[in-house]
């Protein structure tokens, strides 16, 4: 399972990629074969991402359910004494667990945009692509010139411990220490490990949407035109993430005995910003909509949504907060790999927002300035 799980992720990487390519040019021409040839050329392509990218999610399921402690996930994150639940809950523990929910959730919204965008699915999915790209680096798990990219989930416990003398005997996994797995942290235990970190990450992917229509909004020089379509989306990304946010400081009422929200954690605040953030953005929406004006706010707080909360990933994966936050991961060696995420969105945003800025309407009902 190893094996065909790490051949997937390779395949999910140039799936995206050919994605990506494939709408940026269906975006691009004027031609409209041409136009209906890569956008089909794009729908296959991001399919089979989003395919490859579930079945990664199983096999890891597979290895922890079925106790494989040969592989370093199964052996690091769960053991025998685990109820299913917790089981799955291992997964997204790790680092590398936490960023397949967050490409798989990704991956699930740019389906159902491939089939409801219309006139904006062809800039609105190049934008969400390249995210899979991004999201899909973080798990390839290659060594280039010596440059570690993304890690493995499907490592062996013997390829991580590589100078341990125990695994240069045969039977290795018959040592007691291989028997059983570290298993899930106490503190995790609890039943709202099983449910709030995938509704908290299906709000962290949800708002890809709104930022890569304002992207599409700028870079196809349709101002307002994408407001109306994208307003579900604000709402929908909005109170999913607002709820996962509650549902985690509810069960901050449960652990450690804090007797209420952690406000002080520096995690829970990279989380809160960007939520109150967006549903600043989902005002000035409704108010562009309703009234005409606020069209250049709305742009703004969605694509600084967005941002704010690559960059509370950042913080949170880095190690930088590790000995200041208990949410925070240790360092894993991705840092130069977060930072780039960050900037592959953080610099066309800010340079498409402040060269179109003048050129945006101040109201539905006046002509855009001339710079």
């Amino acid at each position: 399972p190893g094996q065909i799980g790490h051949f997937l992720l390779i395949l999910s990487l140039v799936t995206s990629l050919v994605a990506a390519v494939s709408f940026f040019k269906s975006s691009s021409s004027v031609v409209p074969e041409e136009q209906a040839g890569w956008k089909k050329m794009a729908r296959i392509a991001f399919f089979i991402n989003a395919v490859s990218v579930a079945v990664v999610f199983f096999l890891i399921f597979f290895i922890i359910y079925n106790h494989y402690f040969e592989y370093h996930y199964a052996w690091n994150h769960s053991d025998k004494s685990l109820n299913a639940g917790y089981l799955v809950s291992s997964i997204w523990e790790g680092q590398e667990g936490s960023f397949l929910l967050w490409t798989l959730w990704n991956s699930a919204l740019g389906v159902v945009l491939t089939r409801t965008a219309k006139k904006w699915e062809a800039p609105v999915m190049t934008v969400i692509s390249i995210t899979q790209v991004c999201l899909a680096t973080m798990v390839i798990g290659l060594y280039i010139f010596n440059i570690k990219i993304g890690s493995n989930p499907f490592l062996l416990t013997r390829e991580v411990f590589q100078d341990a003398p125990i695994f240069n005997l045969p039977n290795y996994l018959n040592i007691p220490s291989m028997q059983d797995g570290i298993g899930l942290n106490q503190l995790l235990q609890n039943y709202w490990m099983v449910i709030h970190p995938p509704i908290l990450f299906l709000g962290f992917a949800s708002t890809i949407v709104p930022f890569s229509y304002a992207i599409a909004g700028l870079w196809k020089q349709d101002y307002g035109g994408w407001v109306k379509s994208a307003q579900p989306w604000s709402l929908f990304s909005a109170g999913i993430l607002g709820l996962g946010i509650m549902m985690g400081a509810r069960w901050a009422y449960e652990s450690l005995n804090f007797g209420g929200y952690w406000a002080w954690d520096p995690v829970e605040n990279a989380s809160l910003v960007p939520w109150l953030i967006m549903v600043a953005g989902v005002h000035t929406q409704l108010i562009y909509n309703s009234t005409g004006h606020s069209l250049r706010p709305t742009y703004f707080f969605f694509l600084a949504s967005f941002i704010l909360i690559l960059y509370s990933t950042y913080l949170t994966r880095s190690g930088d907060l590790q000995d200041t936050s208990v949410h925070a991961f240790t360092g894993s060696g991705l840092n130069w790999q977060l930072r780039s995420f960050v900037a592959v969105f953080l610099l066309p945003a800010s340079v498409l927002y402040i060269w179109y800025y003048f050129f945006l309407p101040c109201s539905l009902y006046c002509l855009p300035r001339c710079r």
